[in-house]
């Protein structure tokens, strides 16, 4: 069964980091999937090495982050959102069981977030996953994307004595919901030493 959502986007960020980070460099980077082994990467995305040290990475795609009226305005664009200069941070994971989100639980040692609007239907992005790279690469339609890295220990501090300040937001995630804080970037960005904005990688990528 092909992915849909949420689990789609996150799929295909997934992908492109992962290729973003060995283009880079890192070596022995991995998709993993933190429910599988809950007690050791719980809201880990990706591991990898990287100058001789094991990082482990949450990827957080966001696709509030186009620029065009029409594709906002169109439905069948589920990844093409208008953009709010905002991170959006999950501190409920799901709305019945009332599980912390990821910014509580997560093992990660970079939160990478990323900027990503897709003009493309969901049906159309889920084919390009089933394909090898060099169709994926050269067929998705990634119109704008930018890369935050931020380092997720200080930034959890911090969001661990802040995020009260902020409205909590439900936001649905499949069959169920969770709640999110909404927080400016800038609130962010001025708040936390060393986020890094790495801005457009999937272009570099796209057609090798």
């Amino acid at each position: 069964m092909r992915l849909q959502g949420g689990a789609l986007l996150q799929s295909v960020a997934d992908r492109i980091l992962a290729r973003h980070l060995r283009e880079g460099g890192a070596t022995g980077v991995l998709s993993v999937d933190g429910s599988a082994d809950a007690g050791r990467l719980a809201g880990v995305d990706i591991v990898c090495t990287r100058s001789g040290q094991g990082i482990k990475v949450k990827v957080k795609p966001d696709p509030y982050y186009g620029t065009d009226p029409r594709k906002i305005a169109d439905q069948d664009l589920t990844f093409y959102r208008a953009p709010v200069s905002c991170y959006a941070f999950e501190t409920i994971s799901h709305h019945v069981t009332r599980d912390p989100g990821w910014m509580f639980n997560s093992m990660a040692d970079e939160l990478h977030y990323y900027f990503l609007a897709l003009d493309q239907t969901e049906d159309e992005i889920a084919v390009l996953m089933d394909g090898p790279d060099e169709v994926f690469f050269s067929e998705l339609s990634v119109e704008r994307d930018d890369l935050h890295v931020l380092p997720m220990p200080a930034l959890r501090s911090w969001f661990e004595a802040n995020h009260e300040r902020y409205t909590p937001r439900p936001v649905k995630l499949g069959d169920h919901s969770g709640w999110y804080r909404i927080i400016p970037v800038t609130d962010i960005d001025s708040a936390i030493p060393g986020v890094a904005q790495r801005g457009s990688v999937f272009a570099r990528l796209s057609h090798r």
